[in-house]
């Protein structure tokens, strides 16, 4: 957006969204203003104003108005409201339309800053750049002509992305070889997958990974569990953790698939709106698989949504960790000049009653987004179908507690230099080197003293400082991130997945856990069928 002389129309957009701040809503519900409050308004729009005008006048250097507003007096008066009333830039907004429709057109990898390269951390499985052949650990040098030097990996991925059916010429750069590659790609329709291929964990326990809600996930999800052979199974594993959330009737469809039908899911209510409920319209049609939901403190939003209604009813059984702990409803608006608002509209309570929401207002945003406070004490305590107690104001707390394993001073350097990566973001450079010159990776492969060795000497040409100590006590996590990143490079993310579960605690405390969440759902229909005066099944 270019800059426009004082008194453009940018002014306008400020004070319809102050007005729509202050009176509850814009686009929406109208609220009814008393004459205090429209005086009241009258005197903040002054004020704005003039501030403005003496910052353009008096400021030391040109302002640039549309960044003052755009980037400060907006995004400032939505931070005062609360965490996650949000302004989007017209990069962030088409960045958050991509995520909701679960789809885009491009390439199809996973790309990142490192040393002031954009380097590929992995290709999508089946997408044009896995097909054409670009690997983890290539730098991209140049696209169509254009070098890459300079630009942030937000600007290369927008030369990436194009049209259906167009053409993009890469340039790529392989530790190995001395001389660029040129892949010629064409572009495709690359989905933003919500669910991640399902695999049985223990012969008919099925497990599926939900990374976010976007108007895919619950068709993706019901073709996972039909996959997986869904309802025949003697257990089912549904892993939300590091799942940010995201569409609300998505998290509402993937509730109602293991609930019972007319059980409530949520509900929500606001200043400015009504209470509306949402129930499981269709059900699970009687299909009782023992489920086991996994959470972290990463797990949010929709997540939470999914995990409190299951607890409520008793359907499953929750391991792992606290959720995040936001249950503030935002309804996005689309602006002008192809901006966005997220603005908070109303809170989410589970079906007993809970509110999933955090406290905010007495700590910073840094301390409610990273340090993660949660009460000392629950500001509410309601009770699930069985009769069990359950918390609110602080998120959803499992039912059975297992921390993931820290990382070790050892490990956390071997990260921090970028040796391995986590699952979710790609490869390390160790896996780049060993696949450089070692091309044959087959499905039975473990990393042996040969291997360990390699990595020796790759630690020692990375300046990485490290003692025979640290490879012994570290010896098994080490074979496991190499096999997985291997695998990864050689075979798609999805085998790599399967290599992480096997040590992954979390998800073996959740197998464990599978008859325990059978007796708690038969409990639960037993105490209602006694509640409602209906028969039970001996």
């Amino acid at each position: 957006m270019k800059n426009q002389p004082k008194g453009r129309s940018l002014l306008l957009v400020a004070a319809v969204l102050l007005i729509s701040a202050l009176f509850g809503g814009l686009y929406g519900t109208s609220a009814r203003a008393t004459a205090t409050d429209a005086g009241d308004f009258q005197d903040s729009i002054r004020t704005f104003t003039r501030v403005l005008a003496i910052v353009q006048q008096n400021y030391a250097e040109p302002v640039d108005t549309d960044k003052a507003i755009y980037n400060g007096a907006i995004p400032g008066m939505l931070r005062v409201l609360d965490p996650h009333s949000n302004f989007f830039d017209a990069r962030a907004f088409a960045l958050v339309r991509e995520d909701q429709h679960g789809k885009y057109y491009g390439v199809g990898m996973q790309v990142a800053p490192r040393e002031n390269h954009t380097v590929v951390m992995a290709p999508f499985v089946g997408s044009p750049a896995y097909k054409a052949g670009i690997r983890p650990g290539d730098i991209i040098v140049s696209v169509d002509g254009k070098p890459c030097d300079g630009l942030s990996t937000s600007e290369v991925a927008d030369l990436l992305k194009g049209p259906k059916g167009t053409v993009v010429h890469i340039s790529i750069g392989r530790e190995g070889i001395p001389e660029p590659i040129l892949y010629t790609v064409t572009r495709d329709e690359i989905p933003r997958h919500g669910v991640d291929n399902p695999v049985l964990v223990r012969p008919g326990i099925g497990y599926i990974r939900v990374a976010g809600f976007n108007e895919t996930t619950g068709r993706e999800l019901a073709d996972g569990l039909r996959q997986l052979g869904y309802p025949n199974l003697k257990g089912m594993i549904l892993d939300l953790r590091n799942n940010p959330g995201g569409l609300l009737n998505e998290g509402v469809e993937v509730a109602d698939m293991f609930l019972d039908k007319n059980q409530l899911i949520v509900s929500h209510r606001g200043r400015a709106s009504a209470e509306r409920r949402y129930y499981a319209l269709h059900g699970n049609g009687g299909n009782a698989v023992p489920l086991v939901v996994l959470l972290n403190n990463n797990a949010a939003s929709a997540s939470e949504i999914v995990a409190g209604a299951i607890q409520d009813h008793d359907r499953g059984l929750i391991v792992g960790e606290t959720s995040f702990g936001k249950g503030l409803v935002q309804t996005v608006y689309t602006l002008s000049e192809n901006t966005g608002l997220a603005l908070t509209t109303a809170r989410y309570y589970t079906p007993s009653g809970r509110l999933i929401q955090r406290d905010y207002k007495a700590m910073s945003l840094w301390d409610y987004h990273y340090n993660r406070k949660v009460p000392d004490q629950p500001t509410e305590i309601k009770l699930t179908d069985g009769g069990r107690q359950v918390t609110g104001g602080g998120g959803i707390s499992p039912d059975v507690v297992v921390a993931a394993p820290k990382f070790d001073t050892f490990q956390e350097q071997l990260l921090r230099r970028r040796i391995f990566l986590p699952y979710e973001i790609g490869v390390g450079d160790f896996a780049t080197y060993y696949l450089s010159h070692k091309t044959v990776i087959t499905k039975d492969f473990e990393a042996d003293d040969a291997v360990l060795s390699e990595f020796r000497k790759f630690l020692d040409k990375q300046k990485v400082s490290f003692t025979e100590a640290d490879i012994a006590e570290n010896r098994d996590w080490i074979k496991r991130k190499i096999k997985r990143e291997l695998f990864v490079s050689t075979f798609g993310l999805e085998e790599g997945y399967k290599v992480e579960l096997e040590n992954d605690v979390q998800v073996q405390k959740a197998i464990e856990a599978i008859p325990q969440a059978r007796a708690l759902y038969e409990n639960a229909k037993r105490v209602i069928a006694q509640r409602t005066g209906g028969g039970v099944n001996p």
